[in-house]
Parts: structure tokens; sequence; C-alpha cells
């Protein structure tokens, strides 16, 4: 469909003159001979783009301007305008014109500026369409979850996300660390800038400072040229530094006055830059005990540890299983075109009843590998990896009165303690209490089921 153009002139052989030339390039154009007439059909139906006077009766083009910049921000605007009022051409951009065009009007040059105005136009929608989905894919929707602990994290982000404030995500490796980072940049003041992820764990030890703060031409053997770092990369938007735990410690105060002063010195460089940037950092570990180690340095801690949020393992939210199963099962038969209705009662017992020391990642990689093999309305225990099965491997579940009695009573015992854990937030002293045994019992009883937790 071809590209709308309202052409908006008090002067009548102006208006044919372009409306001739822009049809020509196969445009679909439409003249008016003021602003409020222009106002009037474009408000009926919006033009891609409007090419309009600046002094003309009824409504000066300014005012027309004003008017579609405020209800039709997609729509571009061009000024035409007399050599003797480029100030008030000047002030039309500061308003949210595209470009302006001098009279006596070069048709050669208004061509050539139509194509390019369009063309940033296009990317321009294609990137709010972009980000639009980047937005949708990172909102709060698709962190799933409906148990209390989740419900802390939900709120707790909403809050951190519209600041500037530096952020500590914990918790253990597969439990959503850098999903949950990425609701908070596209949920928050930065969302229009990058996104950059900073693995400290990946970036071998002799170019983490490169990589991370730059370098300046000939600071080292073959720096052929200058190199900005993932810090100045991240210009105006958020940088997430996963695995923070693994920085380098000689590096660490570096990273602290990059937090606290807005500034970098890139490795060759005598003088610091500046650096916008928000700090988002994750870890699996227990920074305290690291300081206390002396492998990580306290005012780092807490300066990073501005506001903490803590992503509960499966183990604290067990409830979460099936929300999470039917969610990764919905997202891969999608992928996959696969006709499969949902998960039957025995293979969800068996997801119910396995500790997932891998997390959520590794339970949406067993639902993508069972979608996989699935041939059936709904997915069966037998699609699933031998090793989610209790008692090494062995195919049979507490729903189908295949076990001894024996083992489904230790089945049932496994999955009731972890699940009252869970509850309690792995507080063992109030989940014997729950559970009406001495805390002693209850360590005797997880160590006969295999029931592993910090």
């Amino acid at each position: 469909m071809a590209e709308r153009i309202l052409i908006v002139d008090d002067e009548q052989i102006i208006r044919e003159s372009l409306s001739f030339i822009l049809k020509k390039e196969g445009y679909g154009v439409e003249e008016a001979s003021n602003g409020a007439e222009a106002l009037k059909k474009h408000h009926t139906s919006p033009y891609d783009v409007i090419i309009t006077d600046i002094e003309m009766p009824e409504m000066r083009g300014t005012e027309l301007l004003e008017r579609v910049a405020n209800t039709t921000p997609q729509t571009f605007v061009l000024m035409i305008t007399a050599f003797g009022s480029m100030e008030t051409a000047v002030e039309a951009l500061r308003q949210g014109a595209y470009d302006y065009l001098l009279k006596p009007l070069n048709f050669d040059e208004i061509i050539y500026r139509i194509k390019r105005l369009l063309e940033h136009r296009t990317l321009s929608l294609e990137m709010g369409h972009l980000r639009q989905e980047l937005q949708r894919k990172y909102d709060f929707g698709q962190i799933v979850g409906d148990s209390a602990s989740m419900h802390r994290v939900f709120d707790t982000i909403k809050r951190v996300a519209m600041t500037d404030g530096t952020v500590l995500l914990t918790g253990n490796s597969g439990t959503g660390k850098e999903l949950a980072a990425k609701a908070i940049h596209y949920n928050g003041l930065r969302k229009q800038k990058r996104f950059v992820t900073v693995n400290c764990g990946a970036i071998v030890e002799t170019l983490f400072e490169s990589e991370v703060f730059g370098h300046k031409k000939g600071a080292f053997t073959g720096s052929t040229a200058d190199k900005d770092g993932l810090l100045k990369v991240a210009e105006g938007g958020t940088v997430f530094l996963d695995e923070v735990s693994e920085i380098p410690v000689h590096l660490q105060v570096k990273l602290l006055r990059a937090i606290e002063q807005k500034e970098v010195t890139p490795v060759g460089a005598t003088d610091p830059i500046h650096v916008d940037v928000r700090f988002v950092a994750a870890t699996n570990r227990d920074l305290k005990q690291l300081v206390e180690e002396g492998k990580f340095r306290e005012d780092l801690y807490y300066r990073l540890n501005v506001v903490e949020i803590h992503l509960p393992s499966l183990m604290e939210r067990p409830d979460d299983i099936p929300l999470l199963a039917r969610h990764f099962l919905d997202k891969h038969k999608k992928q996959m075109s696969r006709p499969i209705q949902g998960i039957s009662n025995e293979a969800m017992s068996v997801l119910m009843s396995y500790h997932w020391k891998g997390e959520i990642r590794e339970l949406e990689n067993v639902i993508e590998r069972a979608v996989i093999f699935c041939d059936t309305e709904y997915l069966q225990p037998e699609q699933l990896p031998e090793n989610l099965y209790p008692r090494t491997g062995q195919k049979t579940t507490f729903f189908t009165g295949e076990q001894i009695l024996r083992d489904a009573v230790r089945w049932f015992e496994r999955l009731y303690i972890e699940r009252m854990l869970g509850r309690y937030n792995l507080d063992k002293k109030k989940t014997a209490d729950a559970l009406g045994v001495c805390l002693s019992s209850l360590y005797r009883k997880m160590d006969d089921l295999g029931i592993s937790v910090k």
C-alpha cells in the first residue's frame, strides 16, 4: 500500500506541483489549502507524511504541527519556509517537525528527502514494534508463579523497575535471575536503551578489564584500535552483571568506582570517561560468606545490595511446578506445532515428586524433550526422562498401583516433606513443628529420604 502524503499550502501552484511529482513517484497524495482543512482531513484518516507551509490563513503551519504531534506521533511533518523565516523553521524542528524545505522548492531534493523520511519512519515503527515485543516478552506475565514467595518477587520488581537503584538478584542457578533482570529493565525508565549482559564467570580473567571497561589503541599487544567496554556499550541502558561473584578481586574496586562515580578508565588511558548505566547483578553464591573469606570486597557488596531480590527455588514453591509445566508445554507445543492437550495426572505426579536440582531451566528442558517424543493427546510418564522416576529410573508412579507399599509411602513422605520445607522457606525448625516431630527426627528423615537443602 502506497504511503499517504498530505500537501498543505495556500498557494495552489505549490500544491499542484508537489502533488504532481509525488504521484509520479507512486505515493498517494491529497491537498489542503490551509491548516484547518488539513487537520479535518487528517483526523478523518491520518496521513503518513504532512508537508505544510508555515504562513497560512486560518491556522499556521506551526499550530498544525503541534496538533498533529499531540494526536498522531507516527505522522511525520515537513515544514515549507522561505529563507527569511529560518528562525520559525528551527523552532518547528524543536517542536517535533522532521525536516524543513526551503523556497524556491527543488523537486529532486524533495523526492530524495521524502524517500529518506519514509525509510526512517519505517525503521522507527519497526523499532517501536520490537520494543513492544521485548516488553511483552519480559513483562511480569513471563515470570510464572502464583506462590506467596513469587508474589513478593513480583511486588519488589514493580517497585524497583521505575527507579535507578542497584539490584542484587540471588538464588540457585536456573531460578530465572536473568529473566527477572530483563523484567526490571524492560519495565523501567531505561527500556528504550540497551540491556547488556556481562557474564562475569565466562570472561577470561586476563581479558576481563578490557572487555568490561574498554581499552585504548596500543594499550597491549594486539590492541590496534580503541575499543569501548561493555559498560560504555550499554550507555543509557542497563548492565546485567551475571555471576558477579566471579569478578577478579583486583578489578572489583574499578567496578565500585563505575557504580559510585559513574566513570571508568579504559586500559591504557589516563583520564576516566563518563558512563550512564543502571546496574543489576546476580549470583548463586553467598556473597556475605565470600566477603568474610576475603574473596569479595565488602564495600562493593553493600553497593550492589541496595535492593536484594531472592528468586526462590522450586523446593520453596512446589505448588508452582504444575503452573510452570503447563506454561512450558504451551510454549514448546506451539513452536513444534504439536496437538498436545495437556499433561496426564501420572506424568504430573512424577514432575511434582522430582527434586529439581537444575531448577526452572531443568524443568523446561524436560518438558521440551517430552513434547518432542509425545505422540499422545496428553504427556505420559514414559515420555519423561528415566532419571525423574523414584528408585533409579523405575518407570512407575504412585498413581499406577504398581509400586510396592513401602516405595509408595517413601515417595509420598519425600514429596510431603519437600512441600512443607518450601512452605516454610526451608526453615527446618518451623517445618518440624508443623509436622509434629522434633528437629532431630526431621533431619534423620531427610537424610533417609535423600532430601538435601542448605
